[in-house]
């Protein structure tokens, strides 16, 4: 039976990693090697981090400090951010990480995604789609291009095809809110993609997790709630587990 993956998602920015809401309004976590330790003890099942600076100031990313979060991470590492060229994902591959993710490069060129996942395995390659309600209606949403005139559904179709491993979905309207995911938006998604979709944006409680992987989603991504709340990525999976959710089994 498939595991359901509880999966820290967070921003590096300034050499610290950090939490938005909206994809605005930072909020410092903590210095990157002290977090992986502490999700190492709380037993996440993977580690998500998106450089934001590099993604937004075109800069390279920062394989240093990727390094140091890969050695203190004995989870699955998936890095994102700034990724142009398949030489940036052998740097980030060889900097410490287990699998890539892309956004504006996969907008822009779909066969980049054929290409890496021929290269790498698409096990190896995660596509990020951003999403905002606008007029009732479900867009691609980019933070360098703003809303676009791209279904979210029609766009991560696109990339299974071309060789994405898993989708990351991040529903902006929600991220950093702790009022819940958008079961709505995740609705559209069941049973519609052969691959993996990890739901992204406003986990406040447990019970929210519940919710997003029975209405279709297969891994749950927060931040907010496992620094700014009492509930531990251990609280997440037991009430999963409580809800005969397949979750893995702690050592």
């Amino acid at each position: 039976m498939l595991k359901h993956r509880v999966i820290p998602c967070v921003l590096l920015k300034n050499w610290q990693l950090v939490k938005s809401i909206n994809f605005d309004s930072f909020r410092t976590i903590g210095h990157p090697t002290s977090t992986a330790r502490i999700y190492n003890s709380r037993n996440v099942d993977e580690l998500i981090v998106l450089d934001i600076d590099a993604s937004l100031n075109n800069e390279e990313i920062n394989t240093e400090i990727i390094t140091d979060i890969a050695d203190e991470c004995f989870m699955p590492l998936t890095v994102g951010g700034g990724i142009n060229t398949i030489e940036d994902i052998y740097k980030i591959l060889n900097a410490g990480a287990d699998k890539i993710t892309i956004n504006s490069k996969a907008l822009d060129d779909l066969n980049f995604i054929k290409k890496a996942s021929s290269i790498f395995g698409s096990q190896c390659i995660v596509c990020s789609i951003d999403v905002k309600k606008t007029d009732g209606t479900y867009k691609v949403f980019n933070k360098k291009k703003g809303i676009l005139d791209l279904d979210p559904l029609t766009l991560a179709k696109e990339y299974q095809k071309y060789g994405a491993g898993e989708v990351l979905l991040t529903s902006v309207d929600n991220e950093g809110s702790t009022i819940g995911y958008d079961i709505e938006l995740i609705k559209l998604f069941k049973n519609e993609l052969e691959i993996p979709i990890i739901f992204n944006g406003g986990m406040g409680k447990p019970e929210h997790a519940t919710q997003a992987i029975n209405n279709g989603a297969d891994a749950i991504a927060a931040a907010y709630i496992f620094h700014f709340s009492q509930y531990t990525p251990n609280d997440i999976r037991e009430e999963l587990r409580k809800n005969n959710i397949a979750v893995r089994d702690l050592k």
